[in-house]
């Protein structure tokens, strides 16, 4: 059974349609976008697409023990991703802002893989896609409450897997 180790939530304002979640011990650099994909990763760190229609996003971060529960919602998108974390301590990256440290305490560094669930507010819309050319985003009604006002809300669940362990 997986239990919450610990949660840290925030206000970003995303820029040039990512924002990302870094480890500390890497050297932040961009990732081209990929028209295929919202996550686009690399050792150390996990960039999210966002339509630039986004002026603020809550971005929640969890730490799991292990596979944690799927949270009951009507997300718009969900993605997940291995990623190498050698330092452990993560920050919010935003390319104009920089980095941000999140004090979200990890069991320990090296092999995770994160969860990445996302909604948008469809009252502040409409959104239009960074992915796959420019189409409106058809929005489904969610959770205002997590939502909070802002344009967009993100849940990110991360847990430490083994390193022999393959992506499914």
């Amino acid at each position: 059974m997986s239990r919450l180790l610990d949660t840290y939530e925030t206000v970003v304002s995303p820029s040039c349609r990512l924002l990302g979640l870094v480890d500390a011990a890497v050297d932040v650099y961009g990732l081209d976008p990929d028209n295929a994909h919202w996550l686009l990763s690399a050792p150390g760190m996990v960039y999210l697409q966002v339509p630039s229609q986004v002026i603020e996003a809550v971005v929640r971060t969890e730490s799991w023990s292990a596979l944690p529960p799927e949270k009951d919602a009507h997300w718009f998108g969900r993605e997940e991703v291995e990623v190498e974390l050698p330092g452990g301590d993560l920050g919010i990256y935003i390319i104009d802002g920089g980095m941000r440290q999140i004090p979200l305490v990890l069991p320990s560094p090296g092999l995770h893989k994160m969860r990445w669930q996302w909604i948008f507010n469809g009252e502040r819309g409409p959104f239009i896609s960074p992915i796959g050319g420019a189409r409106t985003l058809q929005i489904p009604p969610g959770q205002q409450e997590e939502l909070a006002g802002k344009e967009q809300y993100c849940l990110v669940q991360i847990w430490r897997i083994a390193a022999d362990v393959k992506a499914g």
